[in-house]
This record gives C-alpha cells, sequence and structure tokens, in this order.
C-alpha cells in the first residue's frame, strides 16, 4: 500500500490561548508552504471550527508575517467544543 499524498493541512488551537502559539502557527504555515508546498487552512475557534461552517479559511505568508508579537493566538481558540 503506497503512502497518500498530502496537499492540505489544517491547524487550529485548543484549550484556551496561551503565549507562544502565534510563533508555532507561523513555523507551521512555513515550514508547510515552504519545505513541502502544502495549502494551509486555519481553523478558528478550536474544535467549533470543524462543526461551524465559515469557520475555515486559506493561511498564507501575508496572514503570519507580523503575528510574533502579538500574544494569544489569530486563530482563536475554545475550551468548550466538543467534536465528538
Amino acid at each position: 500500500m503506497s503512502n497518500p499524498v498530502i496537499h492540505k493541512i489544517g491547524i487550529l488551537t485548543g484549550g484556551g490561548d496561551c503565549p507562544g502559539l502565534n510563533a508555532v502557527i507561523r513555523a507551521a504555515v512555513k515550514a508547510a508552504i515552504l519545505q513541502h508546498g502544502w495549502k494551509v487552512m486555519g481553523i478558528e475557534d478550536g474544535f467549533e471550527g470543524l462543526l461551524v461552517h465559515g469557520k475555515v479559511r486559506p493561511l498564507l505568508f501575508d496572514h503570519v508575517k507580523d503575528i510574533l508579537d502579538r500574544g494569544g493566538t489569530i486563530l482563536g481558540s475554545s475550551n468548550r467544543a466538543n467534536p465528538f
């Protein structure tokens, strides 16, 4: 069985805001695009973003270029939603 080819990934932050999440989002977006050629989707408001229409959006370099000094997470977070 061959390995599936990945073309797109999703990033979400769940469990509440914490310092450093924007840096992780930025690094993941840059690595996914530059090293792998993947498209990246940002899922807003944690797992709730998987359940509610309109909370998934593309993440491009322009979306993550000036976020290192911003607190919290540009995607928002939730510790209430349960995807199951």
